[in-house]
């Protein structure tokens, strides 16, 4: 088995879209896809895989997960928040996106936040979110290298295999679960 800094370093953790990759002019739909494929085409599990395409981003325009585009073009703004929703896809419904971002649509439209000091400081924590990560993950496959190595049977790499996919699935629903808890009080509080 590839050692986890290897695997880790396969995954692309470092892509992200700055402020500096949005430049300050609207653009189209072609363009925020072509955006997204130039930054995260690389992290893709396979070579079919999209990052974004015409129909998310017309789903999420649909379900107003963001405020309205003017012209058939999209803001930095409408970027930024496109950006957010991509990594929040991967672990949340769209509904529970739609009501973690909601607050965020109104106060950037009323201009009562500065969205790009807000992305900012996400992307900031995202960083220091990924040294954790890299650290975590490490420290559950040396955890999961002992627990296989007390069980003494053959096949040791295949049964490290399954148990590190387990323990790491079981970590991400532990976040998922506390995130959906900390929705349902955004929910709780617009009641």
């Amino acid at each position: 088995m590839k050692t986890s800094t290897e695997l880790i370093e396969q995954l692309g953790l470092d892509k992200a879209i700055t402020l500096d990759h949005i430049p300050n002019i609207d653009l189209y739909m072609d363009q925020i896809i072509q955006l997204f494929e130039n930054t995260y085409g690389e992290t893709k599990r396979n070579d079919t895989d999209k990052v974004m395409t015409k129909t998310m981003i017309n789903n999420y325009a649909k379900a107003k997960v963001f405020f309205p585009i003017k012209n058939k073009k999209y803001s930095k703004e409408h970027l930024i928040l496109i950006s957010m929703i991509y990594h929040l896809k991967g672990a949340l419904s769209i509904n529970d996106i739609k009501t973690t971002l909601e607050g965020i649509n109104e106060k950037t439209v009323n201009k009562d936040i500065d969205l790009e000091a807000f992305y900012n400081s996400y992307l900031q924590l995202s960083e220091k979110n990924v040294e954790s990560f890299k650290a975590e993950v490490n420290f559950q496959a040396s955890e999961v290298k002992k627990e296989v190595a007390n069980l003494e049977v053959e096949d040791q790499d295949y049964l490290e295999k399954v148990m590190l996919i387990s323990t790491l699935v079981s970590t991400s629903n532990l976040y998922r679960k506390l995130a959906e808890k900390l929705i349902d009080e955004l929910e709780s509080k617009e009641v």
